[in-house]
């Protein structure tokens, strides 16, 4: 390693030395969450949307349930706070029973720990639901939250689902992880 350094010139030395420094500082920002002076937390590693499902998809039906399964990657810098599910498009509005949701670690064929959660229905046009975990999900873990509309809708079509999660913190960063799909079929109803 002397010789080598011997052989840099001055202005090389400097570049070197800037390069092993940034480097360094790269990966113990990859170790930890971003935190800004104002204090908003930003994900370096978010979750993702695995699937979205129903069991059932005739309009109209009772009983029916919608899956959103999402994983917190392994090396993730921050865990799962809150997930926030809003609907996009879609001619019906189902209505949700945040009383009746429930979330697992797993996915739904395979089904683990119940997860504590808290689910709010924070407005009915456009629907959104916010679901907080307590404590929040750590990294490594897929998890599923289960809603229960009281009804499918009356109209078929593809509801699109926005899926916004959110790291702890004071003013956490919502990162968008995509849409969750359900397509409701048209059913007779005589």
């Amino acid at each position: 390693m002397q010789r080598f350094w011997k052989i840099l010139s001055p202005s090389y030395r400097i570049i070197y030395l800037f390069g092993i420094t940034l480097l360094g500082m790269i990966s113990v920002l990859s170790v930890h969450a971003v935190t800004l002076r104002d204090g908003k937390t930003y994900f370096l590693k978010p979750p993702r949307l695995l699937s979205s499902t129903t069991s059932q998809d005739g309009s109209f039906i009772w009983g029916a349930s919608y899956h959103f399964t999402i994983r917190v990657p392994e090396g993730a810098d921050e865990p799962l706070h809150k997930i926030v599910i809003e609907q996009q498009t879609g001619l019906g509005r189902p209505r949700f029973n945040a009383n009746d949701a429930a979330a697992f670690e797993g996915t739904k064929a395979q089904r683990g720990q119940a997860v504590a959660f808290t689910l709010v229905e924070t407005s009915r046009d456009p629907m959104v639901l916010t679901a907080t975990f307590d404590p929040p999900i750590p990294p490594g873990k897929t998890i599923t939250i289960r809603l229960f509309p009281v009804r499918n809708p009356e109209v078929g079509g593809v509801y699109l689902y926005g899926v916004t999660a959110f790291p702890p913190g004071e003013k956490p960063h919502g990162q968008f992880l995509g849409f969750g799909r359900i397509h409701i079929y048209d059913r007779d109803r005589d």
